[in-house]
């Protein structure tokens, strides 16, 4: 009788930002299928998602991934419910209304591979700081890339367990990296963020490195990390109208809508979002054609391809759940006032 380890992965209840928490189960003869993936519990109250009196919450599996980084093993991503079954308040992926998988999303995932003797990022000295900088974007050498291998490794694991991941660079800060990931539907592109989330945490423990995903880690003249939302839906890769995409644009620029999309995009995004380092301030609102530092970018290849691709929302930070980021742009865009050629 074989025997199968499911690792069931899911978001504790933590703030501002929540963390991956997961936990085995061996099932004997397993089909290898979501849909024999049994739900399943946990202690709640030591992941600040319950009370120690009444204590267990539900895990439902909604994604499977193979683990090719353990024997028979596979990766179950999970959302968390109560003990009724309905969404528990720190479930960011029951606020996606998306059920035809309209929208589509690619996430760019920025982080800082993290020194936990120096705290400090890899690449900096105990002392002091590295060259300034601008060497490191897209780099290679030992004097300029720091922590290649976990990345690389990260990078071959997800793509052997399926996981969409579209590519990965070295990102502008020294010891700062991204890899970006894509799927059809808002709930799916949260599911293979967070399932390579959990496995480039994986991977850095086992090199004795950890994972910062704080927007702005070091501060001073250091770019901070984002998790830039790639978004789409029938409407915009359809359209071929630069009016369609100045009213889906616009539907992001209200107080209350800069206000509500502040609110799910990371924490400490005052920190990152500053006006400065290709970043619009945080208290404004502007897009426009290839421009990084506004808050929403109209792509090149958008306008090169008649008006027919998707828009980049750069405002989410890399601590955002890519849930409720996805979430929240599928409302606003629902919102919006498309006018409809005479």
């Amino acid at each position: 009788m074989s025997a199968a380890k499911l690792e069931y992965i899911w978001l504790d209840g933590y703030e501002p930002m929540q963390n991956l928490r997961s936990k085995t189960r061996i099932a004997r003869n397993f089909s290898g299928k979501l849909e024999d993936c049994p739900i399943w519990s946990f202690d709640g109250s030591s992941t600040r998602q319950a009370e120690g009196g009444s204590s267990d919450c539900l895990l439902k599996p909604v994604a499977i991934f193979p683990d090719p980084d353990r024997k028979n093993g596979y990766l179950v991503m999970t959302e968390v419910l109560n003990p009724d079954s309905t969404p528990h308040i720190s479930n960011g992926r029951a606020t996606i209304d998306d059920d035809d998988n309209d929208f589509w999303f690619g996430f760019e995932q920025e982080y800082f591979l993290w020194n936990p003797d120096t705290n400090k990022p890899l690449g900096f000295p105990a002392d002091g700081y590295p060259n300034p900088q601008g060497q490191y974007y897209c780099s290679v050498g030992a004097a300029n890339a720091f922590g290649r291998e976990i990345v690389e490794e990260h990078l071959d694991l997800c793509l052997e367990a399926g996981i969409n991941v579209e590519g990965i660079n070295a990102e502008v800060a020294a010891g700062q990296w991204e890899f970006q990931t894509f799927a059809k539907g808002g709930k799916a592109a949260g599911d293979h963020t967070w399932a390579a989330k959990y496995l480039l945490e994986r991977t850095a423990e086992k090199y004795g490195v950890s994972i910062n995903y704080h927007c702005k880690p070091v501060l001073g003249d250091w770019n901070g990390s984002g998790m830039h939302a790639n978004f789409s839906n029938t409407l915009l890769r359809t359209c071929g109208d630069q009016e369609t995409y100045n009213s889906v644009c616009e539907a992001f620029a209200s107080k209350e809508m800069i206000d509500a999309h502040i609110a799910v995009y990371g924490p400490d995004n005052h920190l990152r979002l500053t006006g400065l380092h290709e970043t619009q301030a945080i208290d404004k609102f502007s897009y426009g054609i290839s421009d990084r530092g506004a808050s929403i970018r109209i792509p090149i290849a958008t306008v090169e391809s008649g008006w027919k691709g998707w828009l980049e929302d750069r405002r989410p930070n890399s601590a955002a759940d890519p849930y409720k980021v996805a979430g929240r742009i599928i409302k606003t865009v629902k919102t919006a006032k498309i006018l409809t050629p005479a």
